[in-house]
């Protein structure tokens, strides 16, 4: 984990989110702390679920599902000058996350996946493109997103893409590829 992540970062990834499904908190706490150090300043860090976690590990904002903390709940949490992100899956969900103190949306899956368990129905570009319309947050789209759709996600509207599978056999290559195709 710690060598891809200073793989992205060297290739220009300037954001990345901590996300430990399994770890207990103790190691995940752990683990995001050492990511911190590794990485420095220079990257801005994302922990997913836990704003308890977040605070303690000096990370720069907290990324929360449907499943977890109420986004007003978890902005109590971190303050006012930490990233909140709120994930989405369908029009209601965004304009329910739209009313929040959430710094930014996200939306998906826009394409089928693998890295859940159980995803919810994908949304296509099409739902990109309705996510577009209903909120003027900066807006993640997420879900099966590779190299070579990246380009029709941001044209649907998407500010930004959230990506896992096509990082993982050659993390630096991989993102300088999707950096220049999103330029």
């Amino acid at each position: 984990m710690f060598q891809a992540a200073h793989d992205l970062a060297a290739a220009g990834c300037t954001l990345l989110q901590y996300r430990n499904k399994s770890g207990n908190a103790r190691r995940t706490l752990e683990e995001a702390r050492e990511l911190r150090v590794r990485l420095g300043a220079g990257v801005k860090l994302i922990m997913n679920d836990r704003a308890d976690l977040c605070l303690a590990a000096g990370y720069d904002g907290l990324h929360v599902g449907q499943d977890d903390l109420l986004p007003e709940s978890a902005r109590s949490i971190l303050g006012p000058d930490r990233w909140l992100g709120v994930s989405t899956h369908n029009p209601e969900q965004l304009g329910e996350a739209d009313k929040t103190s959430a710094d930014y949306l996200a939306i998906g899956p826009v394409f089928a996946t693998s890295s859940k368990a159980n995803p919810d129905p994908v949304v296509g570009l099409e739902g990109v493109r309705r996510a577009r319309e209903l909120t003027r947050k900066p807006l993640v789209a997420i879900g099966g997103i590779t190299r070579a759709n990246a380009r029709s996600v941001i044209e649907a509207g998407a500010d930004a893409v959230a990506v896992i599978s096509d990082l993982l056999r050659d993390p630096r290559k991989s993102a300088e590829e999707f950096l220049r195709i999103l330029r």
